[in-house]
């Protein structure tokens, strides 16, 4: 496994601490010389009516909050945890329970319903190449590896540094708000990390984080919340049994 690909895998830890701290306490990047672009296609939707109707239910659990109604929507045995850094998976307990443990389910006012229901309205999932047959939300893109690398290394950063654009039109503001100057509109390509700031006293329920990012051209600008995805974002992963059922069968990430 290469070093960037390792260092992928901090990124979620990188997320939480940055986004933690003041503005003028966050991890310091620069910004203003211009980079190297590295183009990403990002997956399209899962063509599959069965998985459509699947996310319609699973938001609708996630809306009400009942943990019997998620249990039925998860296997009971054989689901894993990737990246459960802090050892929290029991394989004594059920899959709900682990997914429960996973996402934080009814911490923090609930968030891991939050978290859910963002799973939910993903319509991309991809396989696992290690497990034929388990789709993982949202899915990963296709970019040029090489390229990526070799951006990472002229640039003196991790992989964790880079995110992409989770839709098209995503435009970056000279503060974060949406009616701020408009610095940038991103192409499907990697933009660097700087910072995160976040708007909102702490207890409202508006607080938001928008992200501080760099462009190939070398503009920096704030980018809107949730527009953006890094290649160690967090994932929910599904499987289809042999009736056509749908059912959560794992999660990657360290915990929400």
């Amino acid at each position: 496994m290469s070093r960037t690909r390792v260092a992928a895998l901090a990124f979620c830890t990188f997320v939480a601490a940055v986004a933690a701290l003041p503005p003028h306490q966050a991890r310091p990047q620069s910004a203003g010389k211009p980079f190297q672009r590295v183009n990403v296609t990002r997956p399209p939707a899962l063509n599959d009516p069965s998985f459509t109707a699947f996310r319609e239910n699973l938001a609708a659990v996630a809306k009400g909050r009942v943990f019997e109604e998620l249990a039925r929507n998860v296997v009971t045995r054989g689901f894993f945890w990737d990246r459960d850094f802090a050892d929290n998976f029991d394989d004594k307990k059920t899959g709900a329970e682990n997914l429960a443990a996973a996402v934080r389910l009814e911490q923090e006012s609930g968030t891991g319903w939050q978290m859910l229901a963002e799973f939910a309205a993903d319509p991309t999932a991809t396989e696992i190449p290690t497990a034929p047959g388990v789709l993982c939300a949202p899915g990963r893109p296709s970019f040029a590896q090489d390229d990526f690398d070799r951006l990472v290394e002229a640039t003196h950063s991790t992989a964790a540094d880079w995110v992409f654009p989770r839709r098209e039109g995503v435009e970056l503001r000279q503060a974060p708000r949406p009616a701020g100057t408009l610095v940038e509109t991103l192409g499907s390509y990697f933009v660097r990390m700087i910072r995160f700031d976040v708007v909102g006293s702490i207890g409202d329920p508006l607080r938001i984080s928008w992200a501080r990012v760099a462009a190939p051209s070398g503009k920096a600008g704030f980018a809107p919340p949730d527009s953006l995805l890094s290649l160690s974002a967090p994932q929910l992963c599904y499987v289809k049994d042999v009736t056509g059922r749908w059912r959560i069968t794992g999660f990657i990430g360290g915990g929400n």
